[in-house]
């Protein structure tokens, strides 16, 4: 089978230029350090990691060992420690083959005048065993994650960085310590960005974007949708299949049946506007008139789901035909955020008689796009919240099936070659769930 180039219409993720860091040298002289010393940064370490955790899931710390190098006006600690997870008793997160109870971090905290800030955490877990066909491991690939030194300059590169970071973006903080905070976090974020921008086997680039200054924990929380992993209790019925020939690449964003990017905001409502794009090239198919349609509409009107806090969209095509269909987006326009439902019968221009579930073979799907229109689609979101451009091809390992949390809209197709090596972006079996609807 012939690899796709998925075209993908990323709705709210819109990333912003990266701005060049000045250059700085700093003391390369480091030293073992010892335990007494490693435990202030190494609590610290610990303290972070557990922020915003409830009481009974917070890790403890174990062994430590670790280095330190004067940095500026302070010194730079750089540690390796395991730390003790609390046996998980929530099922919507212990679903996963991989145990979390022991875990190796990587810490880099900055000791300036008493003060310390956490500018690197990566943490996996002790012993990784997940595997898939191409026999690529977890514990093959946290070596990877974890081999470069941070550069010695590294505190000062990124207080420069994020201070544009702060002008680029029109970022205001509360108090200093939020600032220092935020400093902190898009410091973490840089060095994953890094990493994840070394494992990536496709064109894509990843960096600085808007969302540079939240934690991985608040990106999944405003702007991805976790209902999208849960089973459904009621399946949508299969599409007829209409055979698996496909032309060699499409994309309906030339040929009209597309509308210009839409911005999500601050809402986990992805699964509205994958739905509502879906439609919106449906309705443009079969009466040759594209329109932008009303995505608050659903957030307000679906009581299956939860808003901006989520939603599957089998539950929104339902909503859809239940209200008697979609207004456009000009006379119900969005919010992004919980609203009544001022849903008009009168105002609507857009119906649905039904919807269907796609074959997850991307032959089919390919064959099922170019005749039938744009298509409802949920992915695994990892790396998006540093992505930028191109191709993502990330290792599977780092793109588990079992975490699909972002719905998008599937506009086309096709081949492109590039070294090395000649692949593109990979859906396997369970990692895509596609939908089309219909007038």
């Amino acid at each position: 089978m012939a690899p796709w180039l998925l075209l993908l219409s990323l709705l709210g993720l819109l990333p912003g230029a990266s701005p060049a860091p000045p250059h700085r040298a700093a003391d390369a002289r480091a030293r073992e350090a010892a335990y007494p010393e490693l435990l202030g940064p190494a609590r610290f370490a610990l303290e972070m990691y557990n922020r915003g955790r409830a009481a009974g899931t917070r890790a403890a710390l174990g062994a430590v060992r670790g280095r330190v190098r004067r940095a500026g006006e302070g010194s730079l600690y750089s540690l390796k420690a395991t730390l003790e997870e609390p046996p998980c008793n929530d099922p919507t997160v212990c679903q996963l083959p991989v145990s979390k109870k022991t875990l190796l971090c990587s810490f880099e905290v900055l000791d300036e005048l008493g003060k310390h800030m956490l500018l690197r955490r990566d943490c996996g877990p002790v012993d990784t065993k997940v595997t898939d066909d191409r026999n690529e491991t977890l514990s093959s690939v946290l070596p990877l994650l974890n081999k470069d030194p941070l550069p010695q300059d590294f505190s000062v590169k990124m207080a420069s960085i994020f201070k544009e970071f702060v002008t680029t973006y029109n970022r205001t903080y509360g108090t200093q310590e939020e600032a220092q905070w935020r400093l902190s976090v898009f410091s973490n974020n840089m060095v994953r960005a890094q990493k994840i921008q070394a494992l990536d086997r496709g064109t894509a680039q990843y960096g600085i974007t808007k969302f540079s200054d939240l934690t991985e924990e608040e990106f999944r929380a405003i702007y991805l949708n976790p209902l999208l992993k849960e089973n459904r209790n009621k399946m949508m019925h299969l599409a007829k299949s209409i055979g698996d020939h496909a032309p060699p690449e499409w994309d309906w964003r030339t040929k009209g049946a597309v509308t210009n990017v839409k911005n999500q905001g601050m809402c986990g409502s992805c699964w509205a506007f994958s739905v509502t794009g879906n439609v919106e090239g449906q309705w443009f198919l079969k009466q040759g008139d594209l329109l932008s349609l009303s995505e608050q509409e659903l957030l307000d009107c679906d009581k299956v789901d939860k808003a901006c806090l989520g939603g599957l969209p089998s539950n929104a095509y339902l909503a859809i035909k239940n209200l008697g269909g979609l207004e456009t987006e000009d006379d119900y326009s969005y919010s992004g955020h919980l609203q009544t439902c001022s849903f008009s019968a009168k105002k609507a221009k857009v119906y649905i008689n039904d919807s269907v579930e796609l074959s997850q073979n991307e032959q089919k799907l390919a064959a099922w796009l170019a005749k039938k229109g744009p298509i409802s689609v949920a992915i695994n979101a990892f790396g998006m919240q540093f992505y930028r451009r191109g191709i993502s091809h990330p290792l599977r390992p780092l793109c588990s099936p079992w975490l699909i949390d972002h719905a998008v809209l599937l506009v086309g197709y096709g081949n492109r070659e590039f070294h090395p090596p000649q692949l593109q972006a990979e859906i396997g079996p369970q990692q895509l769930r596609a939908f089309g609807g219909g007038n």
